[in-house]
């Protein structure tokens, strides 16, 4: 099982989006990079760009800080946030309440996104439920607990 600050994880969620196109489809074309961030307490933050064109997830990488700050925008949160988010998936099939990624970043207390462009930062809420969509991915995806 991987653990959700891994390349092995978005690479299965990358999988699982492709392998369901009609899911995607109703929720239109999207075309963005989004830089996702996992700080953890004792290491390196765990950096992933994840490019959506058109309906499919186009690729998945491990960035440094400076190829995240080039993206659309960033989703930046504690390793702990992200668990309890993708926790909240799993144990529903999807995120809900306040455990969804929209209502993560609009209280912005525990993820919150960035970008230097603001319509990069747009771009974001536009594509929100695809991304949403994406990240509920993790319930189809075996994942290892965080600590």
């Amino acid at each position: 099982m991987p653990d959700i600050d891994s390349l092995a994880f978005f690479d299965a969620l990358a999988t699982a989006m492709n392998a369901d196109p009609q899911a995607y489809e109703v929720l239109g074309d999207v075309d963005l990079d989004l830089a996702i961030e996992m700080r953890r307490p004792a290491t390196a933050s765990f950096r992933v760009l994840v490019v959506f064109r058109g309906i499919v997830c186009a690729q998945i990488m491990e960035i440094g800080a400076d190829e995240a700050a080039a993206a659309d925008c960033v989703l930046v949160g504690a390793v702990e946030s992200w668990d309890a988010m993708f926790a909240d998936v799993r144990a529903h099939g999807h995120a809900t309440g306040r455990q969804t990624i929209n209502s993560l970043t609009l209280l912005g207390d525990r993820i919150t996104v960035t970008g230097d462009d603001p319509m990069g930062v747009d771009k974001f809420f536009r594509f929100n439920q695809t991304v949403q969509a994406f990240l509920d991915g993790a319930a189809r995806v075996a994942t290892a607990a965080v600590g």
